[in-house]
Formats: structure tokens, sequence, C-alpha cells
């Protein structure tokens, strides 16, 4: 009976702490379920952004703060010309300073029904880092309403025939900073980002077989062969922990999965005498991978546990189903699916299930990759002759072209968030 009672006392006690702590937590983070398509879109206004020390203007500042955060989907800008907060539901309140070289940006989020302002997030650098230091912000206050911190700072790697050859392309997730990455002056496919984001791997034929090769992307120089047998050398699967791939081979005949050191060596066969095996990719603890095979007669995705090598069949609708790619979530996985003619992007449950489609418009839908957050595909679209890069949110709304540049561009790879 004691024990009863003083269970009894103290709840009152504990109630209270957790009420506490749930106040404080709502203070720091607004946590909006921004997974749920019903919800209508965050009011938001971002004044231009004064300058505390003084004369400047900050309207480049609050412009790309603007187009960071209207890129995440969920946030609707108001007013952002003349910064009226009118009908808004939070206020960006942003301010910067100058000296000796160095800068500091900072903002706090308004909410403009409680009046009551967050924590400021603020960011410090030299002047030239100006707009990574707004992105930064960008992402910080992401983390505000949802959570998890934003991708404004992201980049996709993509093929471009722009120059006339198939050479890999980099830019960053708002159509800024394009960068051309190979000058090989012949066909590259496949780019793949290493696990922290700092090389890029990619298949090029300009030896006369398809090459894979490794780039360092913090310059042009370093970059090396990876793999050069004979046939197939194509689309590596970085593991989680960054020590191992998958790349797809066809030394022996038909193309193959097999595990390579990041030095090229081969640690392990994963498929054989099985039909074609091709694009893997990782499941998020590195367990498990999805990959296409057509061993049933017609392409489909299948799951593989790495330690058993026990293989399942997930995809069974659908004339044609291909190029897979793991959520950083875990839950689902996208693939393309050619259906009434078309290709187009699907999701279905890691564990099985019925699949949604999530693109319905003219033209293909291929190559899709997830952003790191999980909460946006990049994919090509197809039409007219000419291939775009473009972006749809996990819910299947949301879909735009991400880059307008010359020449068509496919093959698109999201990056991981940059440290």
């Amino acid at each position: 009976m004691n024990r009863f009672f003083s269970f009894r006392a103290a709840l009152p006690l504990a109630l209270l702490l957790l009420l506490l702590t749930a106040v404080q937590a709502s203070a720091e983070r607004i946590q909006l379920d921004i997974s749920n398509s019903g919800v209508r879109k965050v009011a938001v206004a971002v004044p231009p952004f004064t300058d505390a020390s003084g004369g400047g203007s900050g309207k480049d500042i609050s412009r790309l703060v603007i187009s960071g955060l209207e890129f995440h989907g969920f946030i609707q800008i108001i007013d952002p010309a003349r910064g009226n907060t009118d009908g808004a539901d939070y206020t960006v309140q942003g301010k910067y300073s100058t000296e000796g070289g160095q800068m500091t940006i900072e903002a706090s989020l308004l909410d403009n029904a409680a009046g009551k302002t967050l924590p400021p997030r603020q960011f410090r650098g030299s002047v030239a880092e100006q707009d990574d230091l707004a992105l930064k912000l960008v992402d910080a206050l992401v983390e505000d309403f949802t959570g998890e911190p934003g991708i404004s700072r992201t980049s996709i790697a993509f093929i471009s025939d722009g120059t006339g050859s198939k050479e890999v392309y980099l830019a960053d997730v708002l159509g800024r900073n394009v960068r051309q990455v190979t000058r090989h002056n012949h066909l590259c496919v496949s780019p793949r980002f290493t696990i922290d984001g700092k090389m890029l791997a990619y298949s090029s034929y300009h030896r006369g077989n398809q090459n894979l090769y490794l780039t360092d992307l913090s310059q042009n120089r370093m970059t090396k062969a990876i793999s050069r047998r004979e046939g197939m050398n194509l689309a590596p699967a970085f593991s989680p922990d960054g020590r191992t791939m998958i790349v797809t081979l066809s030394r022996d005949g038909s193309p193959d999965l097999y595990s390579m050191d990041m030095q090229g060596s081969i640690l392990a066969r994963l498929t054989e005498r099985s039909g074609i095996n091709v694009s893997p990719s990782f499941s998020p603890d590195g367990k498990s991978i999805c990959f296409v095979s057509d061993r049933s007669g017609k392409p489909q995705v299948y799951v593989m546990d790495l330690s058993s090598r026990k293989t399942r069949l997930l995809t069974l609708q659908g004339e044609e189903n291909v190029e897979p790619s793991w959520s950083p979530k875990g839950d689902r996985i996208v693939y393309t699916s050619l259906t009434a003619g078309h290709y187009h992007l699907f999701t279905v449950p890691v564990g099985g299930g019925s699949p949604t489609r999530l693109t319905t418009g003219y033209g293909d839908y291929e190559s899709p990759t997830w952003s790191p957050d999980g909460k946006q595909i990049a994919f090509a679209r197809k039409r007219n002759g000419q291939m775009e890069i473009c972006a749809i949110h996990a819910n299947g709304k949301g879909e735009r072209t991400l880059f307008r540049l010359p020449g068509s561009q496919s093959y698109p790879r999201w990056s991981p968030r940059r440290n």
C-alpha cells in the first residue's frame, strides 16, 4: 500500500515535469508535420535583413533566405518585396554585421499570433561566405519548424550534353553555381556521391571501355580509376559506413553485383547465374540492398539481406520496374515503372505492399534519387526529346523543374548534407 500511495503522490509532480519539458521543447521547435499532404503551407514573412553595423542593405541575404525556405515546399512567403507581415504566421527577424572581413548573420522566428520569439540562430564566417552563411541559417530555421535541419546547402550531380558530350555536372539545389566536373569529351553516366559527399564516382567510355572513376570534388585534378575490368563497371552504391561499395560488373558475362573496397578490390560476388543484376541501393542501416534483376523474366526490384544473401521479390505490378533508391528514412523504396508505354515514379513499402504512384504527367520520369531528409525526390523528366532535372515531394505534390540549362540533363543524384 505504501508503494501505491507513494506512486500516486509522485504522479502530479511527474506530470508537471513532463508538461514543463513539453513547453520548453515547443519554445525551441515548432515541430510541424509537413509529411501530411493536407496541411496548408506556413505563411512566413521575410523582411530585408537589417545591417547591425550600419549603412548596408540586407536584400540579397533576405532574397536567398526566401529561395531556400520556399525550396522546402511547406512555406509560403508573404509579401517578400515589402516585408509586409500581414497574414503571416511567422516573421523571420534577421540582421547581419560585418567587421574586418568577417560577417555574422542572425535570425529568429517570431510567432505572430502568440507574440513569442524562438531563440536566435547565428552563423559567422568571412564576407566571401555570405551565401553559405545565409543557407546555413535557412537550414537552421527549417529545423526550428520541423525538428530536422533543412537541405538548402545540398547539391545534385547530373549528366548534361550542353557541350556536345555527355559530361558530369554539379549544381546546388537552388540552381546556382553550376559546375562542369568532367571534361572527357565522351560519354559519362551514373554519377554517385560518396557517403561524406566529398567525392563523386561515375562511369566513362573515354578509354573505350566503360570504366569506373572517382574524382575529388574539392578540385578537378585528382581523378582515379576504381575499376577498369573488361565490360561494365557501373554505378557504385556506397555503404553507409563509407568503407565498401557494391558495383555492377560484367567481367564474367552477364552483369552481376560485386562488393568492393574503396580501392576497387573485389571482396565478394553477391549475385551469380541469375539473369541481369544491376542498380544496387543500400538500406540506411547498411544491412540490405535493393536492386534490379530480370531473373523472373522481366526486370523487377528485389531486396537482399547482405549477411544471409537471402533475396526476396519486392515489386509485382508493372511491365518493367527499374532504378530503385532506398529512402533515407528506411521505410520506402522509389523506383521507375513502365506503365502504359511511359516511365513513371512509384514508391513501395520496404516490407512489401501496394505501390504508390507519384507522377502522372506527360512524358517519361526516370532515375529517381532521394533528398537526404527523405522528403523530396529528384528525377529526370523527358518531354519532346529533351530531358531536364525536376523534383517532387515524397507525397507526390509540388512537381517542378530544378535547372533550366542548355541541352538535356539526366542521371540526377542528390548529395548528402554538408557538414
